[in-house]
């Protein structure tokens, strides 16, 4: 039997059941799909300028761009239709410092996942042996949390200007030649943006797990286990108050029944004297 085989067999990975290593996992995997949609984006867009003297058009007009999307940096040429000469532009924004954050954070959380869900399986009784290990854990969930929040809402707003700067509308309207109204501009395909609309959908997903499994990780954490004593401590104190004076009572009560029944009829003394005086009456008769 391999090693894995015998991991599996002995129980090892029976931590990914709990909901603390099975959401740290979802983490793991959520981080690759965040950082390879947004990290390994490459497009573009093709334009066409149509001049009246037809050998100074240029119906292909190539526009590529990448990340982190430093779109100011990406120079083109168009035609001018003014004879040979022709205008070199550039795309307008820089959404790279956005993009470059989301992707290290994706990068970060994905390590850190791995890490921590080799510690949950292998070495979880070391994880628990004392407070330090847990409150590391919670520390860093709630700031990969935050960082995840403020990346993806960054990267979303970056995004939106990444799409209006690459709008074949907007880069026309760059082109001189395209403001004479004999000349034709028009764009040949638009790019394609379905993966970097994932990558901001994924980053709001492990906002949403990063900050579900704070709960998860704070049970792990003595500050919980001290709630859950001084919750427990005054209900104990209120049970055995209330199970003490139920037993004061209930001694009480008996004792004070038996006094009751032990003095509802004369005792043995009073009896006999009470009988001794009819027999003293006939004597002196």
């Amino acid at each position: 039997m391999d090693p894995v085989s015998q991991l599996a067999s002995a129980g090892t990975f029976r931590a990914l059941k709990e909901p603390l290593a099975f959401l740290r996992a979802l983490e793991l995997l959520f981080a690759i799909f965040a950082f390879a949609t947004c990290g390994g984006y490459s497009g573009g867009l093709r334009l066409s300028v149509d001049c009246v003297n037809k050998t100074e058009s240029n119906l292909s007009i190539d526009i590529a761009f990448a990340y982190p999307f430093r779109l100011h940096q990406v120079t083109f040429e168009v035609p001018t239709c003014e004879g040979k000469e022709r205008q070199k532009l550039a795309l307008t924004g820089d959404s790279s410092s956005s993009a470059e954050f989301f992707v290290t954070v994706a990068v970060f959380a994905f390590l850190y996942s791995l890490a921590a869900t080799v510690v949950y399986i292998f070495f979880q009784n070391k994880y628990r042996e004392n407070n330090q290990g847990p409150l590391i854990d919670f520390v860093v969930t709630v700031v990969f949390s935050f960082l995840w929040l403020v990346g993806s809402s960054a990267w979303a707003k970056g995004l939106s200007d990444v799409k209006v700067a690459t709008d074949p509308k907007e880069v026309l309207l760059l082109m001189s030649a395209c403001k004479q109204p004999s000349n034709k501009c028009m764009a040949v395909h638009s790019p394609v943006m379905s993966s970097l609309n994932t990558s901001v959908v994924f980053g709001f997903l492990n906002f949403i797990l990063w900050a579900g499994n704070i709960w998860f990780v704070f049970k792990e954490t003595g500050w919980h286990s001290s709630g859950q004593r001084y919750l427990s401590d005054p209900m104990e104190k209120h049970s055995s108050s209330y199970n003490h004076g139920g037993y004061n009572q209930d001694s009480y009560g008996s004792s004070g029944g038996y006094g009751q029944q032990a003095s509802l009829g004369p005792s043995s003394d009073e009896f006999g004297q009470q009988s001794s005086g009819p027999a003293s009456f006939t004597n002196q008769i």
